[in-house]
This record gives structure tokens, sequence and C-alpha cells, in this order.
């Protein structure tokens, strides 16, 4: 047994060991561990199983048997199970917040609102989709079904562990298929807990299927494997194509989540106080490591040093410690390998030229242990420059100006990515200058985050779409019977 403090001192939370969880039940892996270490101690949390190519064939054989029974359900029976999940999910909110902030590394308050508060969001959006959602249609003197893909294979990151899982897990039974998941072997713990819960909502054995271990190993195996009929992935680009190209060898369906590079487009008729102060908060969550991070940040030319200025003032508010320490606002980053890789950007923004507003390699003072990164802000950044170009999934935010709206636009779409941004200036103008960006998902002015809303990317930033009908509908097959 294993077991991680929460928030409150007197509180603390145990659970198994996390074996795999195949056909309804805990499956000890038959050889090697991998180590879970909370990057902000540098502490063991947990040790997960190892999987194998074996320990895949034995959760997709799981699956398979599982699916025509699973699939024979209505739309609303399956419904009733995912709402009987949110509530197990909400019943579990501390634990899971303590888990995922122990794992990796969130601040305790993002846990909660976002770490384990928008899982919950989207299988209630999800479930309540059951009931008009177009199951079958007539078009004409045909009957168009929609059926199931069949077993899914999902693979998940670390990065928001559970949202990400449940991202695409709910939907995919709610289209009424079985799932084989690998989640990250940085932070798999909340998976085991989606699997509990699963179970006592009464989900049948063998629907899901979560078998840990590396994506070397298991993820490789899980795309080559004949008996998974559709792979859906989220993570790095060069980890995608990798998926892309295993998957190919049996014509499976493959849907892909991948990197990002957002611009955050300030317009010259922008509310500049809410579009700095949302824009350093859309960069800096969850320490920068969120696909969708807005950290290029597009200013006109001529208001270049006041925008600087305000960054700084915002940046003032953003402290960095311990994760489980309510006034954090951000923690470590997931590893020390991670750190180091961010470190290496910041030092290359400065090597490039880019003025250094705050921030720089380095650990905060006071921090010396830890994976902690400083936020850092670079001024002047050069669009084509490698900080400005490639992903680099840290608290760094560059300030790149612009001359007009249509250089603006050419540089927001000038990366291999295109998964989403914002815009903030007067309401028609921004959503006309959001129609011209290359993405999957703007927002303007700070919208509201919506949960039935597809998101998704164009470009090298993957393709399908997630959350609300789109997600469903990428988990289905159709068919067509002439009358």
């Amino acid at each position: 047994m294993n077991s991680i403090n929460g928030t409150d001192s007197a509180t603390a939370f145990t659970y198994p060991s996390p074996a795999h969880w195949i056909d309804g039940r805990s499956v000890p892996g038959t050889g090697a561990t991998i180590e879970v270490v909370n990057p902000a101690t540098g502490a063991v949390v947990a040790s997960v199983a190892a999987g194998t190519a074996a320990d895949v064939d034995r959760a997709v054989a799981a699956a398979t048997a599982a699916l025509p029974a699973w699939a024979a359900t209505t739309p609303a029976e399956r419904a009733a199970v995912l709402w009987r999940v949110s509530e197990g999910l909400k019943s579990r909110t501390e634990e899971i917040a303590a888990t995922i902030t122990a794992e990796m590394g969130a601040p305790i308050q993002l846990s909660r609102f976002a770490q384990a508060g928008l899982p919950i969001a989207v299988t209630e959006a999800v479930a309540g989709l059951a009931a008009d959602f177009p199951w079958t249609e007539e078009i004409g003197n045909s009957l168009i079904v929609r059926e199931p893909v069949g077993v899914v294979g999902a693979i998940t990151p670390w990065n928001f562990p559970l949202q990400q899982t449940v991202t695409k897990v709910v939907p995919a039974l709610l289209a009424g298929n079985t799932v084989v998941l690998k989640p990250s072997e940085v932070a798999p713990l909340s998976a085991r807990v989606l699997a509990e819960v699963a179970a006592e909502a009464g989900l049948p054995a063998g629907v899901f299927n979560v078998v840990n271990g590396t994506g070397p190993v298991v993820g490789e195996a899980i795309a080559a494997h004949p008996g998974v009929d559709m792979v859906s992935f989220t993570g790095s680009t060069r980890a995608g194509r990798r998926v892309s190209a295993v998957a190919s060898e049996t014509v499976k369906r493959v849907a892909l989540e991948l990197g990002g590079k957002s611009a955050n487009v300030i317009l010259g008729d922008a509310d500049l106080v809410q579009a700095v102060t949302l824009g350093v908060s859309h960069a800096w969550i969850n320490s920068g490591q969120v696909c969708g991070a807005w950290s290029r940040m597009l200013v006109p030319a001529s208001r270049h040093d006041e925008i600087v200025e305000m960054a700084l003032a915002a940046a003032a508010e953003y402290t960095v410690g311990d994760p489980t320490d309510e006034s954090t606002r951000l923690g470590p980053l997931v590893s020390e390998a991670q750190r180091l890789r961010v470190t290496g950007y910041v030092e290359r923004g400065i090597a490039d030229g880019a003025t250094l507003v705050t921030g720089g390699p380095g650990k905060p003072e006071g921090l010396e242990s830890g994976a902690y990164a400083r936020p850092t802000i670079f001024a002047n950044v050069d669009p084509g420059a490698v900080i400005a170009q490639e992903e680099i999934f840290g608290p760094v935010l560059s300030v790149i100006p612009y001359a007009d709206e249509d250089q603006a636009v050419e540089i927001a779409n000038s990366t291999v990515y295109g998964l989403n941004g914002a815009v903030f200036g007067e309401r028609e103008h921004a959503l006309a200058v959001a129609g011209r960006l290359r993405a999957g998902q703007i927002d303007v002015n700070g919208a509201q985050f919506n949960p039935l809303a597809p998101f998704g990317g164009y470009k090298q930033s993957g393709n399908g779409r997630e959350m609300g009908a789109f997600g469903v509908a990428e988990f289905l097959e159709v068919k067509s019977i002439q009358r």
C-alpha cells in the first residue's frame, strides 16, 4: 500500500499499488516496476508495474470479449453508468487532487479545480449527450447507423493525467466501445482511481482496462495490436508520428492530439489589462506544461514596451513553491529532465538575442531542491527564433511585436502547429481575426471554457476532435443501409 498526504496535514489517502487493471480486477505485473517520483521533493510516491506486450494481449483479449455485450446496451444505459462515474469522481476529489499534485507537481488549488474538477465536468457533459445524439438518421432511402469502432487503445500524457484520460475514455464508452488505456508512466496513479470508480459504477469487467508501462513497450504494443481497432493518442508530435506509423500497419483509425505553439494576438483596440493578465495566466498555467499554452504573445510594435511592463507586473502574482501550499501559483516541472529541457530553451533564447525581462535559467531562490524553474518572459522575440517556433512545455512566454494586422496573422500561423490560440480586441474585429487563424480552437476576449465544444488541431498539432458530440463521433463507425 502507498500513502499520499493531502493538503490537510491530518489527511492521508491510501490506495493499492497500481498494478494493471484487466478484466475488472487488479493484475500484478510480472517483472520490473517504474517509480513514480514527486517532482517537488524527489521522493518516490509509488511504483507501478512495467507492462509488457503480453499484458497488452491480455487486456485486448478482455476488451474483445466484453465488446459485444457492452455495444449491445442502449446509449441511455451507458450514460447511466457514466453519470455514476461522475458521482464517484466527485466523492474522491480531494484524493485525486492530492494524488496528481504528488505525482506531477500541479499546485493543489489547480489540482482541485482542473486536474480533478474538469474530468467531472467532461464526464457529465458527455453523458448528457446520449439522448439527443444522432445515433441513427435517414437520408433519402438510406438509414445511417453509427456503431462502435470496437476496441479502442488510449494513450495519455502526464500533464493533465485524469482529464486527458477521461476526454478519451468517457466518449469511447458512451459510443459503445471497450478500452485499453496506457496512462503516462510519469503520472499513472489517477488511472487506477478511475478504474475503481468505473467498476463501482457498474461498468462490466473488461470494458475498461489499464496497462501501465512505457511508450516504446506498451504504447507500441497497443498501436500495433491487430485486435485494437482505433488508437487515440495525446502527447508530443514526435511520439504521435510514431504512433501513426505503427498503427498504419493494421490500417486502424488514429486520432492525434499533439503539440502546440499557440499565439495570443493582442489587437490595438484590445482591453490591454485583460489581454495581458489572461495572456500570462494561459502561458504559465500548470507551469506552462499545457499543449494549448498561449506561449506567444503577439503585440502591436508601437505598444510593445507598454505591454511588456504590464506582463512583468502580472508575473509578480505567480509565486513558485511547494505545490501542497494553498498560496502557490506555480509548482515544479514534472521532472528534473523536463526542467533541464526548459532551461536549455531559456539559454537558447538569451543566446539568440531575445530580451530577458524576468526569470532566466536556473532555479528560483530558496528552491534549490526539486524540479523548479523560474517563470520567464522574453521580449522583442524574433518570430522565427527557436523559442518562438518550438514547443517548450514550461513557463516561458515570448512577446513578439508585429507591424500590422496582416503580419500578426502571418506570425500566428507561422509555426508547424495549429492547436489553439486567442485574440483580444473589439468583439467583431477580434472575431474576424480569429477566423483567419489556422488553429482548431480560438478564444476571443477570454471566453469561457466549453466542455461541449470540439478541441483538436490543424497541421502538426494532430487530427480528429475531442469533447462534445464531435468527440463521441470520433469513436463511431458510420454505416449506410439502403432500403
